[in-house]
């Protein structure tokens, strides 16, 4: 099983790394709006999406996966017109490289953090300090988005070390390129347990939630959302408003994304 993962994590990072900003490009060409969007608001944007494209007539591509991997893309020039990160350290880092339109970032929504186990599990757990996730696992693996720059599995590792079983745990991370990615390790019975946002284990029915991570063991779950500078679609600041609109309140909200803008009337 170990190999197997490893396969599917190496494939999935440079699925991410290669597929995507083509994708982009042949998206801008097209005359298409370009929206680069962390993994996990998959599900609640191919939604929103369609809504979004009747209302204003404007064709939308929208390229997923681990912000970090996203943020290192339009700094190296993708054609991104809209960026919208799972954490403010990506976003940050854009916006000290001045890689933002001026004035148009905003904190969009919140999230809550984890524990998941496959839909036939019934693992009886309670996340506490000093809890035992590790013997659990036994010879299983956990499965994370990558703990070095993947906005979940950043929040995983702070989660772990402040709850003091990070080194335990450590050794059975599986680490995969996004947080959907991840999500579908333990779908597919692939990994024992697996620790994404409450919105991802909401969208996926193959797997269900063991417990939620107390939200002072890791940062404030923040999505940040900007216009990136070099954008020349006069419609990609329309789609960030979009997202504050009654039409996509409902379909955030129903996915289980809290709003930390206010909604639009």
């Amino acid at each position: 099983m170990f190999v197997s993962v490893r396969r599917i994590v190496a494939f999935c990072a440079l699925g991410m790394l290669v597929l995507a900003p083509a994708g982009a490009a042949f998206a801008q060409t097209s005359g298409k709006l370009v929206v680069f969007a962390a993994a996990s608001l998959a599900t609640a944007l191919n939604a929103i999406q369609p809504i979004f494209v009747q209302a204003k007539g404007q064709a939308v591509a929208i390229s997923y996966g681990s912000s970090g991997v996203l943020a290192k893309q339009i700094e190296q020039g993708a054609p991104a017109d809209v960026f919208i990160s799972a954490d403010t350290k990506w976003i940050d880092y854009l916006q000290k490289k001045n890689l933002l339109a001026p004035g148009t970032r905003r904190d969009l929504l919140g999230n809550n953090l984890v524990l998941v186990e496959p839909a036939g599990g019934d693992t009886k757990l309670k996340i506490a300090p000093g809890f035992d996730l590790a013997a659990l696992t036994g010879d299983g693996k956990i499965a994370v988005c990558t703990v070095a720059s993947c906005p979940a599995g950043i929040y995983a590792k702070e989660a772990f070390t402040e709850l003091g079983v990070w080194s335990a745990v450590e050794p059975k991370l599986a680490q995969a390129s996004n947080v959907r990615d991840a999500l579908a390790l333990v779908a597919r019975g692939e990994a024992k347990f697996g620790v994404v946002y409450a919105t991802d284990a909401k969208a996926e029915p193959k797997v269900r939630v063991v417990d939620v991570f107390p939200a002072d063991s890791h940062a404030p779950i923040v999505y940040p959302v900007a216009v990136v500078a070099s954008s020349k679609n006069a419609n990609a600041a329309s789609f960030e408003a979009f997202l504050t609109s009654q039409a996509a309140v409902k379909i955030l909200t129903r996915q289980g994304f809290k709003f930390l803008s206010k909604p639009s009337e």
